[in-house]
């Protein structure tokens, strides 16, 4: 059973909620995305940067449908079975390009059931943040919203702290004990999805 299990393997799109170019929390994703990697997952990285959205605007659906980056998204969303989100923290909760997108990929086109980019995903989160907490006010806004929408976001989660001088020049964490976390992350993500699909 266990053999079979392992010869899975799950599609994993992974994120971070920042369109900056030297964003921490893109680093933190790269880190997660090489544990699930390493698991045996087939990991997809994207920038959210490069699918600009408009704020979500229902007179603006309605007379012109999802935009088209929203609909590229909601196809990687729903041919992928797990998803990694990096967060940063703006201002104790999760960024605006970050709602943003999750408010468009809800929108469900015609004839698709409610929310079926999120339904049955499994999620592992986490975030760096230059403050004291890491950005660990953020992620608790984060969970609430993916869990309402139908996605099973993991339990465990790390939250970097004084993330800028947590990364060595490499982008790794200089805290291995810290560096191990995050790459676990994503292990512990493949693992469940792999008992959720297998």
């Amino acid at each position: 059973m266990k053999d079979a299990l392992m010869s899975i393997s799950p599609k994993i799109l992974a994120f971070a909620g920042s369109t900056r170019k030297d964003s921490f929390n893109k680093k933190l994703l790269q880190i997660a995305a090489r544990g699930a990697m390493d698991a045996g997952a087939e990991v997809t990285v994207i920038d959210l940067k490069n699918y600009p959205l408009p704020l979500f605007d229902e007179d603006l659906e309605a007379a012109d449908g999802l935009p088209l980056n929203a609909l590229t998204l909601k196809k990687l969303f729903l041919t992928h079975h797990g998803l990694i989100i990096a967060s940063p923290e703006y201002n104790s909760s999760m960024t605006a390009v970050l709602k943003n997108t999750l408010d468009w990929i809800s929108r469900p086109a015609p004839g698709e059931a409610s929310l079926a980019a999120f339904q049955g995903k499994v999620t592992s989160i986490m975030s760096a943040s230059p403050g004291g907490l890491g950005g660990l006010r953020g992620l608790v806004h984060l969970r609430s919203v993916l869990g309402n929408i139908g996605v099973l976001v993991l339990p465990e989660q790390i939250a970097v702290s004084k993330a800028y001088e947590a990364f060595d020049s490499n982008g790794d964490l200089k805290d291995e004990k810290q560096q191990a976390a995050v790459q676990n992350l994503g292990k512990k993500l493949v693992d469940t999805v792999r008992k959720l699909i297998g």
